[in-house]
């Protein structure tokens, strides 16, 4: 693993500052009004190209509702799940009134969550904040809850991320996402492995695989 950088402490607060720690509230308040995640977007042109325009889709820690918003705006139907309630605090004002009979908001933290049988789970960076001895069974859950021909789009973080020697964290290596993967087609597999700048007030080495996979029929 690189050797660790050493940042500032009056450089401000970033989203990664406050989920490195899991406060989530100021995480919301960092994130708020982002885009949608590229693996999201990646996995609706998918369905598009399919000739599906619209399903239902599970938002994993869906947090304040980037991906939420833009699944509920191309017609699907969401059941957004999160383990902090002040994340629907900042999705739902934001949601259209022609759309709220489409969303389900469900606070729920990932050992408890029932996902059901759905055409997406989206899982925006949220794997790696569930606990290790929960992990195997969760995705398991996920894996039967996606419809052949379905599709599951998030990131995994690697075993070289400096978040791995985090207590509670999970990560995988290259070779562990591959055999995760194992009953999909996988449509889009990016490893992006960086250093932060050393000037933001606490940098880090990340290693997070993208992915966007189809189940297999």
């Amino acid at each position: 693993m690189p050797e660790p950088t050493h940042g500032s402490n009056d450089a401000p607060m970033r989203a990664q500052d406050y989920s490195e720690v899991e406060d989530w509230p100021g995480y919301f308040g960092a994130v708020l009004g982002k885009e949608p995640r590229e693996t999201l977007l990646v996995a609706l042109d998918a369905f598009g190209r399919e000739g599906v325009a619209e399903g239902l889709a599970v938002d994993v820690a869906a947090g304040e509702g980037r991906d939420t918003l833009e699944l509920l705006k191309r017609g699907w139907r969401v059941v957004a799940t999160d383990g902090h309630p002040e994340a629907f605090t900042h999705l739902w004002p934001r949601v259209p009134e022609s759309a709220k009979d489409r969303l389900e908001s469900v606070v729920v933290d990932f050992a408890e969550m029932a996902i059901p049988v759905c055409d997406l789970v989206n899982a925006s960076f949220a794997l790696p904040f569930v606990e290790p001895r929960h992990f195997a069974d969760f995705w398991t859950r996920i894996v039967a809850a996606v419809r052949p021909g379905g599709r599951f789009a998030g990131q995994f973080f690697g075993d070289r991320d400096d978040w791995a020697s985090l207590p509670g964290r999970s990560h995988q290596s290259r070779h562990e996402v591959e055999r995760l993967l194992s009953g999909f087609d996988i449509e889009m597999f990016r490893e992006e492995e960086r250093d932060d700048a050393p000037e933001l007030r606490k940098p880090k080495h990340w290693q997070i695989f993208h992915v966007v996979a189809r189940k297999r029929s």
